[in-house]
């Protein structure tokens, strides 16, 4: 503001009191702004405009194409109906457990059936039915199908166990629930104590002795079902779609509500943004009952008309082969997938692929040169963003190491900002005027998106239970009166402090108890085993000290351990162990 008043100031008195021409007073004002530090704005400003010009179109066209499709109530079976009609024999899915190919007409016949057969057994628009399934064509036909008749899924994360599972099912209120065979002993866990009300479907090999008594086989059922789109009453394009659960460390599951514009808004910004292109075979092994997985792979098949290769599960030493066999040019990863791929032996045929992008999230920048360069792949597309986000990012010009950018000249068109937080609480700091302080570059903080729930790209939609709403919106944050998105540290478990005064934990047991109790992502990876947890003056636990010693034996006393998935056991974390998991040789 102090810069803005002294270029008023030259520009008054250089124009009406020595009354230069106005290319001296352009000229003056020019040395006066880089001589004051504008200098800076104008290194930024030729760094990132191209870039920043390119995301704000996408942006522009994105929200375009929602808007249209909202005012002619156009829902993801509706857009995709459009794929078919385009190219109805191309093949839509591969299975590679199976080699099964279908084209995007055989997944609309499939599809249509599953809505005809549901609508059948008394289920009507509005309705919940959930899917509890491992990866593979019937996933994607099933929900789709459910979609046509206006019935929205419930993704059931097939990692859940007992109280989470029957928490997934309650809270979403599903009135069916339709499971892969391979589920059937986790099904069989907790039926007793469903509601009766619900009815079974088990699709896959039948062996009637390993299911609940009241279950169908779904299979012949979907054969005999019409093959034709039912009619329904359709309420449009706000209608619900699906509902995913967040895998958040701490409580039960949350269902993230997943509405068709949303579907829409995060294929198309990652297509458009990463220039994909119709003609391109996406490799997708991230479980599909999540958003990267459904949304950002299976999407670009359903909206633009991609071939999807679908494998049950992530192979590290199989990878590279299916690539090549189904020609894929996209590949999908999440984690540390790459870091797994990258302790694989070299192999000659990890450079035949014709992959030309890797798409995904959460590539460490330590290994990104490496990945790239071992496997001869020219574009990184890494991004950010969750399933219920307002504010997701994207590495479009393939900085390394980045996950997104934050415009500083064009900032207003998309409304983020990182934030301070206390380290300690992660409560947001606010200024004087009860706003909250935005970081200074290179200072860690925490992502908000402000939310403007008329824009169909900065709205939030929430999840089912309203108490988590709340968690996740704050107030005041750009500007007095607004609300924005908070996007937290929700994850995968890191670290478990265990008060162990006594020195007595069985930890067999205890992995044991948590193998019953816990999915995978929410069990401990490191244990530290200490006399007593340590609480401040407020009776708060200690967990800043813990979070800054970590897990490296040379500096904390106190036994550690971490879990070897592979055993499904807490094994002793020495120096040496140490360094392998540094190394990355030890799988986590």
């Amino acid at each position: 503001m102090l810069l803005g008043a002294s270029l008023l100031g030259v520009l008054l008195f250089s124009k009406l009191v020595l009354k230069l021409p106005w290319t001296q007073v352009a000229f003056s004002l020019l040395l006066l702004y880089l001589g004051s530090g504008g200098w800076r704005f104008v290194r930024i400003f030729i760094k990132t405009i191209r870039r920043d010009v390119f995301g704000g179109l996408v942006l522009l066209k994105v929200k375009a194409k929602v808007r249209r499709y909202l005012r002619q109530r156009r829902t993801v079976p509706i857009l995709f109906a459009s794929t078919v009609q385009r190219h109805p024999n191309k093949t839509a899915l591969i299975f590679e457990g199976t080699d099964t190919h279908w084209t995007f007409r055989q997944l609309d016949d499939f599809s249509s059936s599953v809505a005809n057969f549901l609508q059948a057994r008394g289920l009507a628009s509005g309705d919940v039915a959930a899917l509890f399934m491992e990866n593979r064509n019937e996933f994607v036909g099933l929900w789709l199908g459910m979609a046509k008749l206006g019935v929205e899924a419930a993704l059931i994360n097939t990692n859940l166990r007992r109280d989470a599972l029957r928490h997934c099912l309650t809270t979403s209120r599903a009135r069916a629930l339709i499971f892969g065979s391979e589920m059937a002993p986790a099904v069989f866990e907790i039926h007793a104590s469903l509601d009766p009300s619900i009815s079974l479907f088990c699709s896959g090999p039948w062996d009637p002795s390993l299911v609940p008594a009241s279950t169908e086989h779904l299979d012949p059922l979907l054969e005999d079902a019409p093959k034709h789109l039912p009619s329904r009453p359709d309420k449009g394009f706000t209608d619900k779609l699906f509902y995913i659960y967040t895998s958040g460390t701490t409580g039960l599951p949350k269902a993230a509500i997943v509405v068709h514009s949303r579907y829409y808004r995060m294929a198309a910004l990652v297509y458009y943004g990463f220039r994909m292109r119709p003609d391109d075979i996406v490799y997708d092994c991230l479980p599909l009952y999540h958003s990267a997985g459904n949304i950002v792979g299976i999407g670009q098949c359903l909206l633009h008309g991609m071939t999807v290769v679908i494998r049950k599960k992530f192979s590290a030493s199989r990878f590279w082969d299916d690539c090549i066999k189904y020609n894929c040019t996209i590949v999908q990863y999440i984690g540390e997938l790459c870091r797994y791929l990258l302790n694989q032996p070299p192999r000659e045929v990890e450079k035949r692929h014709q992959v030309r992008m890797a798409l995904g999230n959460g590539l460490r920048q330590s290994i990104w040169t490496e990945f790239s360069g071992r496997f001869n792949i020219p574009q990184v597309a890494e991004f950010y963003g969750a399933t219920e986000c307002n504010c997701s990012l994207g590495n479009f010009d393939s900085q390394v190491g980045a996950c997104g950018f934050n415009s500083r000249i064009l900032s207003f068109v998309y409304p983020i900002r990182l934030v301070r937080v206390n380290e300690d609480t992660m409560e947001l700091i606010r200024g004087p005027n009860g706003v909250c302080l935005p970081c200074q570059p290179g200072e860690p903080g925490q992502l908000v998106g402000r939310i403007i729930q008329q824009d169909p790209l900065r709205r939030f939609d929430g999840y089912l239970n309203q108490g988590a709403n709340n968690k996740k919106i704050a107030k005041d944050v750009f500007s007095k009166g607004d609300q924005a998105y908070l996007t937290g540290t929700e994850g995968r478990a890191g670290m478990a402090a265990v008060a162990n005064p006594t020195g007595s934990c069985d930890l067999e047991h205890f992995a044991q108890l948590l193998e019953k109790e816990l999915p995978l992502y929410a069990r401990p990876i490191f244990l530290r085993l200490m006399p007593e947890l340590h609480k401040t003056g407020t009776f708060k636990l200690q967990k800043t000290e813990l979070r800054k010693e970590g897990f490296d034996p040379a500096t904390v006393k106190d036994p550690l351990f971490y879990l070897d998935a592979r055993k499904g056991r807490y094994l002793p974390l020495d120096q040496e162990a140490y360094t392998r998991i540094q190394a990355g040789v030890e799988k986590l």
